[in-house]
């Protein structure tokens, strides 16, 4: 694993956030091209068995992962800024509720900071946090993964 890519996990009893970030030798069109390519998605992340459907502004997504390879994750694209930011949210307010956030900041000689975030809230998270993966191998992995297939192509 990449040492320069560390992930971290803050929450409280309603409130749990994963988080990490990293610099990636590409520049925000080239990452942006991967994270919403859902045909390849799966070839250069392996946090990622296979998405389903567009991944637009708007859409519905069916998202499969080796993390419960029995589940199908059903987000919805809530904001498309191509190509800073995106986020995908899936669950109801206020029982429970996952918001995932993407964004890409253009840094100096074509870099690019990444930064995705994923927010779990609601009044069902104390009892179902404990049923929940630990996000901070999940999250670290996909940063080296997509960072690795940016710059092999850059």
């Amino acid at each position: 694993m990449t040492t320069d890519i560390k992930a971290t996990k803050t929450g409280s009893t309603f409130r749990m956030e994963c988080a990490v970030d990293c610099v990636i030798r590409a520049k925000p069109e080239r990452i942006w091209a991967l994270l919403t390519d859902a045909a390849g998605f799966s070839k250069w992340n392996s946090t990622v068995t296979s998405i389903e459907g567009p991944i637009a502004l708007g859409q519905r997504l069916a998202l499969k992962v080796p993390a419960a390879p029995d589940r199908v994750f059903r987000p919805s694209v809530t904001r498309f800024d191509a190509p800073d930011t995106m986020v995908w949210s899936d669950g109801m307010a206020p029982m429970f509720k996952g918001v995932r956030t993407y964004t890409l900041t253009a840094g100096g000689e074509g870099t690019t900071r990444f930064s995705m975030r994923e927010e779990f809230s609601g009044v069902m998270l104390p009892l179902i946090k404990g049923s929940l993966p630990d996000f901070v191998p999940i999250f670290e992995k996909y940063a080296e993964d997509l960072k690795r297939e940016a710059e092999r192509s850059a």
